[in-house]
């Protein structure tokens, strides 16, 4: 079959790779339909090089047609159209009783403590071959597949995989308060979706943030209140004036490690991926840093007794935090990866709306050939043509 596999830095490439086959009774090998470029793949195309091999397949939102199940899946059978969570949880252990899916006890690397495994996310979760192919092996198919109607377009329910209730799951967790202010840090796709996700959880106000032309526009009709940074000297002081000085109630971070910001953290980090891997691993666990302009920028701008939910991804282990400044403020803090089921069912209904009310079928400004994924990982990293999602077709 034909896949988007990691070959090198900034390097990717389509190749032919062996057909998935399946391996435990509970797995199940689904045709992917659609599959798209997420903000996290941007991650492995840089900063998490020293994780990756060549020849990892990479991508973790897909969705399609089921062709094979294992002797115990009975909740799925050939021909079933899914669309498949991007953390791999088997649903039965004690993290997932809870409903912390993203922390499966099952499925996570005990030896490194990290979290649930994840597709297409380097040797840190599991190194399990990712969506962005032809075929894919999906673990613990009798739990983490949701089954679809068949005659919606694709992009009405690709996004319930990953950035829908990651989203959703940020604007939640940011908890602002009725007749209070959202601010949203960031407006690519996960941030567009924060914004429909506040309008849908009842948020009043809500003010945006980017630097993108095309970004700021699409919040703008999304109903958001918009902050270039280009047009102000601290985004932070620009939001507090746009609340009474106060500053807004709940903060979303939508942004992560790839913030722009500091360029000598981002010298810094450029310099680790260069490293030998055993040493870049062992320099990101130990003093790794990040780009946290935007972080930052979430902490000194929110009010007082506030909360700042995490979206984006950070993965520095010597993130610099200003403890002083959260600690006076009394502010509250969430984060983490997303536990999707926990909002599959929901997100799942809004999606089956027939005004399909979240914009989820005009989300994607690039449908894209499979074969052409490599252009698309520079287009979607340089933020070229206008481009703010892509899909890509096998």
């Amino acid at each position: 079959m034909k896949a988007l596999t990691w070959q090198g830095l900034e390097k990717v490439e389509v190749k032919s790779v062996p057909d998935p086959a399946i391996q435990q009774p509970t797995d199940a090998i689904v045709r992917v339909t659609s599959t798209a470029i997420c903000g996290s793949d941007l991650h492995l195309y840089g900063v998490l090089a020293p994780y990756l091999h060549p020849d990892d397949v990479l991508g973790h939102e897909f969705m399609g047609i089921v062709e094979e199940v294992g002797s115990a899946v009975e909740n799925l059978k050939p021909g079933d159209r899914v669309v498949v969570p991007f953390t791999i949880s088997c649903g039965h252990c004690f993290a997932c009783s809870k409903g912390l899916y993203s922390q499966c006890d099952t499925t996570r690397d005990h030896e490194q403590d990290n979290g649930a495994a994840l597709f297409g996310y380097t040797s840190l979760y599991g190194r399990v071959p990712g969506g962005q192919a032809e075929l894919v092996r999906v673990p613990h198919a009798d739990f983490g597949p949701v089954k679809l109607p068949h005659e919606l377009p694709d992009e009405r329910f690709l996004y319930l995989s990953d950035i829908l209730p990651t989203a959703w799951q940020g604007v939640e967790w940011a908890a602002t308060p009725d007749g209070g202010t959202l601010a949203v840090l960031g407006l690519g796709p996960v941030g567009q979706l924060a914004i429909r996700s506040a309008h849908r959880q009842g948020v009043q106000r809500i003010l945006a943030v980017d630097l993108v032309d095309e970004r700021l526009a699409l919040a703008r009709a999304s109903g958001a209140e918009t902050v270039d940074v280009r047009d102000v000297d601290d985004v932070a002081q620009a939001l507090r004036d746009l609340t009474d000085g106060h500053g807004p109630e709940s903060v979303v971070d939508a942004v992560g490690m790839e913030a722009h910001g500091n360029p000598v953290a981002e010298k810094v980090i450029g310099a680790t991926t260069r490293l030998p891997k055993p040493l870049a691993r062992k320099a990101i666990e130990t003093v790794g840093i990040d780009r946290l302009d935007a972080l930052h920028t979430a902490i000194d701008a929110v009010q007082r007794g506030g909360t700042v939910s995490l979206s984006g991804v950070y993965g520095g282990m010597a993130s610099p935090m200003p403890l002083m400044q959260m600690f006076d403020k009394g502010i509250t803090m969430r984060m983490g990866q997303c536990h999707v089921q926990q909002w599959t069912d929901g997100l799942l209904a809004v999606a089956l709306e027939d005004d399909d009310p979240m914009g989820l079928e005009t989300l994607a400004t690039h449908h894209v050939p499979l074969d052409e994924a490599a252009d698309a990982y520079r287009m979607f990293q340089k933020k070229d043509d206008g481009c703010i999602k892509v899909v890509l077709k096998p």
